[in-house]
């Protein structure tokens, strides 16, 4: 269930920043809550605040971490796996 969200936010930051930014996974933490045996749903969202944050921080400082949780919800919206993710960004020097 992990591979299927371990990516996400990394390859989105990296569309969404371009080329003059370093985006890595630096970190996860998994939190199983129920047996995963039906469908599961993920959503992905970054807000245009969010990436103005960002920019924001890294004029005052060289690297940033940013944290984001993703839920796998079965279609009933029970949550079945937490998903903390830590993603490294800075800008290119």
């Amino acid at each position: 269930m992990y591979g299927v969200v371990d990516p996400m936010y990394m390859l989105m930051l990296i569309k969404i920043l371009g080329e003059d930014y370093i985006v890595w996974d630096k970190a996860a933490t998994i939190r199983f809550l129920k047996p995963g045996r039906s469908t599961l749903y993920a959503t992905f969202q970054i807000s245009d605040k969010e990436i103005e944050t960002i920019k924001q921080l890294l004029k005052q400082e060289r690297a940033i971490d940013r944290h984001y949780t993703i839920d796998l919800v079965d279609k009933n919206g029970i949550v079945h796996v937490s998903v903390d993710k830590v993603i490294y960004i800075r800008k290119k020097d």
